[in-house]
């Protein structure tokens, strides 16, 4: 294997979800084709990602109760993106700026600087910079 692809994240519609990535997140909307569910029905292929990323997010609406109830706690209320910035000041300031509702203020661990955010479905995800150079 060379690098993995894609993951879904499941939202309720294609169209808020779109937004939130490309216009609050600053991602790359990549695909957005119409496509065929397993037994025929219409939905959407929609793919977006951070610009010059090799991974993408495959954007998959709700379909039927058992993913609906899901949406926005995918990962059990665990972080479950990571998204990794060179300047994690300034991407932070334009997130606040853009919208995004982070759940805390920003700290300082080992690993680097971190604020946890909620995406457009209500999942966690961290925003991650550099770790301090001692």
């Amino acid at each position: 294997m060379s690098h993995l692809s894609l993951v879904a994240l499941v939202v309720r519609e294609y169209d808020p979800a779109i937004d939130f990535f490309v216009h609050h997140l600053g991602f790359e909307l990549v695909e957005d084709v119409p496509s065929l569910t397993n037994d025929g029905r219409p939905k959407r292929w929609v793919v977006v990602r951070p610009p010059g990323a090799a991974t993408g997010i495959l954007i998959a609406r709700a379909d039927g109760p058992d993913q609906e109830r899901i949406v926005g706690n995918q990962f059990a209320g665990r972080v479950g993106f990571f998204f990794r910035v060179d300047d994690f000041e300034a991407t932070y300031q334009r997130l606040v700026a853009a919208g995004v509702t982070f759940v805390g203020p920003p700290r300082t661990e080992a690993y680097g600087q971190v604020a946890i955010f909620l995406d457009i479905a209500g999942n966690k995800w961290d925003l991650l910079g550099p770790a301090s150079k001692a």
